[in-house]
């Protein structure tokens, strides 16, 4: 069973949780809010959805890379991760 079906409901909770930051956004948005408060929730939401980025590469390293069932599915495990990697540093 892939580590992302396992961990379902632990990483649907995080998702939940930055789409309720996303609205909180929008809501300060629409009630003329400060600068300020909207940035600190932009930063929060940015931590949220590192923590979560940083969740799903620890497993897919874990599960597809470190005990990966033959050195093919390993290399291609970790071409994608270092591509997923290329895409999330820019």
């Amino acid at each position: 069973m892939a580590h992302t079906v396992r961990d379902r409901d632990k990483l649907l909770t995080r998702v939940r949780r930055l789409k309720g930051q996303m609205e909180a956004v929008e809501r300060a948005l629409v009630a003329e809010k400060p600068c300020g408060e909207v940035l600190q929730l932009l930063a929060s939401i940015r931590g949220a959805l590192s923590g979560l980025t940083g969740e799903v590469m620890q497993g897919h390293l874990h599960e597809h890379v470190v005990h990966a069932a033959s050195e093919a599915e390993r290399e291609a495990a970790a071409e994608e991760l270092a591509e997923v990697l290329r895409t999330y540093i820019r």
